[in-house]
């Protein structure tokens, strides 16, 4: 899965909150130059699927516009979950 996050989504802990929520998932959660954060996951459904849903609150001082979402065939060579960018 590949998520772009608009709003007010850097410098409001929002890759730490999808760090902390990405138990038993692979990937990484990075900000883009833009403004926005981007999140590449692959997992068991449910674990992915969960965070999607999280991604539309994020942090407590994040405010999140826009969650865009497109599923990706599983490739099984992203890393352990990791903050970057």
């Amino acid at each position: 899965m590949r998520a772009t996050v608009r709003g007010r989504v850097q410098m409001v802990g929002f890759r730490a909150f999808v760090a902390q929520h990405a138990d038993g998932l692979s990937g990484t959660v990075a900000n883009r130059e833009d403004g926005t954060v981007e999140c590449v996951v692959e997992g068991p459904v449910g674990a992915v699927d969960r965070l999607v849903a999280l991604l539309h609150d994020g942090p407590t001082f994040a405010r999140v516009e826009a969650v865009d979402v497109s599923r990706e065939p599983y490739r099984g060579d992203l890393p352990p979950f990791t903050v970057t960018g």
